[in-house]
């Protein structure tokens, strides 16, 4: 009686020794460290690595290591003070096409990474950082769509010969906010004669009205029509109804948090938490960043994108000095060449819905490819028609707001717009939906130029409302005193249950730490986000983790009170006691899993650290000590236990 078979011992020792390996990173902490990627179609590979080390060895600088990523490259050191000195000289090497972020990164010793052993993450509260409170400006996200459909309304009216004198914007106040001349070049409408937003169309008569008014309706779905009643002129207002306004909303706040998720990118930042909060909120935090003002400089830009035609006709030479044709304008390409484009714009790229890099299947070269939703695809083809063979250019314009503080200790804000041109390619043949892009350098261009059509440009903009900077001094006394929590009950738990159950107080104090290192590898292996709130679920689980091992003990004391021998007292005590212990942890954990899936942020921690503890104790609690009390008092004749 109370014997396992070898295969369960032999289970429980692989599990135990998993559970060291992957819960041992945890103990090594971090080390100061610079993330460098490339950006802008910059290479990062071996050269890179080499340049590195080069600035490295001329400023007098010993790395720990460097490490190639699939993002870039990670270099290690001794002290901030290295790092910080690291930053400045790589800088000064790579130069602009390079992103070089202040970072800490795991010390884990090379063969535990080669395991694939990795620490858990740790939250803001823990590890310092900052968070970003950000909201995302709907109005500008409507507006937008409405400026749309007026270059679309004048299009589609002119193309079907129907006249129209003015077509207008207003918002939500009746204020003017676009104002274009008609065909007819008359526009005297007043902005008394609106009283919330929409798109004012001005027919030249009612006829016109009529007309205009049925292809409007047979063209766009997501419009509704009014006549304005009250105007001395034939006067149609068309509104985005409440579901095109929704989605507007969604589309907009969706895409934002897709554009930031692509700039936290940059800074290196391997945990990031962005996430939705309300109709129109994103909540930012960058656990372990220490450079915050360029973290603020990054989230908080603006950029897009535009397509315009390249002028060849024109004389570069005579822009460069000073006589820039009509109608055209000098930009930069990337290498600072100049080039000469046209000021008319062909198409933005908020039209975009997909980009994706590849290979030309004629030349063989490295090219994007584009897709556009039904308007932008149909701009296109009318800009594209008359265009072929001719160069198309891609400009990527980005607006940066950086907080400067003087000698006096103010600050000013200061805006700075980039302008470059990032390719210009030869017009194959007329261009709809999708196309290519082609005439790239490398692949990776290629996917650097994806990623900036795909989610470069802030759908609408944003405003940071709240900005919260935890120091990395908070997050270790948080982390000390977290963890001084969690020893401190464990230290208790363990005393009581080794003078209240003797030999088995004892069993239950190895499962108790067997079930906490589950935990932590758990953690580990899953990536999760460690927070205070989570080490107030370790605490609760160390508490709940011996409620089992009391039930079962109290069970075998009972048994033993009714005459039963030792061994079958045991016995019993596991067997009659395991469904008092399933229905107390299924409970439980229902309970968890539903504070998992409605709560967020803090409670999301505490949901994770108990539903993990609640599954760690059952097999700790059950399985371990069984093995523990079979190893010791199975297939022994026994008169009395130690209990």
């Amino acid at each position: 009686m109370n014997r396992y078979a070898a295969w369960k011992y032999v289970l429980i020792t692989v599990l135990v020794i998993v559970g060291c390996l992957y819960a041992l990173p945890n103990i090594y902490g971090n080390e100061p460290a610079l993330q460098i990627t490339s950006s802008r179609g910059a290479e990062s590979g071996t050269l890179t690595e080499l340049a590195v080390g080069a600035a490295l060895d001329e400023a007098g600088i010993e790395p720990r290591s460097m490490q190639a990523q699939e993002t870039g490259l990670l270099v290690r050191f001794a002290n901030e003070e290295d790092q910080l000195r690291a930053q400045n000289a790589i800088k000064d090497t790579l130069g602009q096409d390079y992103v070089v972020a202040l970072n800490l990164a795991a010390a884990t010793p090379d063969w535990l990474r080669a395991l694939g052993a990795e620490p858990m993450f740790l939250g803001l509260d823990l590890r310092g950082g900052v968070h970003f409170l950000m909201e995302v400006n709907m109005r500008a996200a409507i507006a937008k769509a409405e400026e749309r459909y007026i270059s679309d309304f004048r299009t589609l009216l002119r193309e079907n010969k129907i006249r129209y004198r003015t077509i207008t914007r207003y918002d939500d106040s009746g204020v003017l906010v676009q104002k274009e001349t008609g065909a007819d070049g008359v526009n005297n409408l007043s902005a008394t004669e609106v009283k919330d937003r929409g798109i004012l169309i001005r027919y030249k008569d009612a006829e016109q009205q009529r007309a205009g008014d049925k292809l409007i309706e047979d063209t766009y779905f997501d419009l509704t029509l009014s006549v304005e009643e009250d105007s001395a002129e034939p006067v149609t207002r068309a509104r985005l109804t409440e579901q095109a306004l929704q989605e507007t909303r969604e589309q907009a706040l969706q895409q934002n948090i897709t554009t930031l998720r692509k700039r936290v990118n940059e800074l290196g930042v391997a945990e990031p938490v962005i996430q939705r909060q309300g109709a129109n909120r994103i909540v930012v935090q960058l656990p372990g960043v220490q450079d915050t003002a360029r973290a603020k400089d990054i989230l908080g830009a603006t950029a897009t994108l535009e397509f315009r035609m390249v002028d060849d006709t024109n004389s570069i030479q005579d822009a460069l000095d000073g006589r820039t044709p009509i109608g055209s304008r000098l930009y930069k390409m990337r290498d600072g060449s100049p080039i000469l484009l046209k000021k008319q714009v062909m198409l933005t790229g908020e039209y975009i819905i997909d980009a994706a890099s590849g290979f030309d299947q004629i030349s063989g070269g490295p090219d994007v490819s584009i897709t556009l939703d039904g308007r932008g695809a149909r701009i296109f083809s009318r800009a594209t028609a008359d265009e072929v063979g001719k160069r198309m250019a891609v400009v990527y314009i980005e607006t940066k707001t950086q907080t400067i503080t003087r000698p006096d200790g103010t600050r000013e804000k200061r805006t700075e717009t980039i302008e470059e041109v990032i390719n210009a390619a030869t017009i194959q043949e007329q261009l709809g939906k999708r196309f290519h892009i082609t005439g790239l350098d490398s692949t990776e261009e290629a996917r650097t130029l994806a990623l900036l059509l795909r989610a470069g440009a802030l759908a609408a903009p944003l405003e940071i409302i709240e900005e919260r900077t935890v120091g990395p001094s908070l997050g270790q006394d948080n982390i000390e005193q977290g963890f001084e929590s969690v020893l401190i009950g464990f230290l208790l738990v363990l005393v009581f249950m080794a003078i209240y159950y003797r030999v088995f107080g004892l069993f239950a104090g190895v499962a108790l730490t067997l079930n906490l290192v589950f935990i932590v590898a758990l953690l580990s292996m899953l990536q999760a986000t460690l927070t205070l709130p989570g080490i107030a679920g370790i605490v609760l689980t160390v508490g709940m983790a011996v409620d089992a091992n009391v039930l079962i003990f109290e069970r075998i004391r009972e048994e033993i009170r009714n005459g039963n021998s030792p061994q079958a007292s045991i016995h019993a005590g596991y067997e009659k006691a395991f469904s008092s212990i399933a229905d107390a942890n299924i409970t439980t954990l229902i309970a968890a899993l539903v504070l998992f899936s409605f709560g967020t942020g803090p409670i999301k921690g505490f949901a994770v650290t108990l539903s993990l503890g609640i599954i760690c104790s059952m097999f700790t609690a059950i399985m371990v000590t069984r093995a523990l009390v079979n190893l010791t008092y199975g297939g022994k004749k026994l008169q009395k236990l130690s209990i």
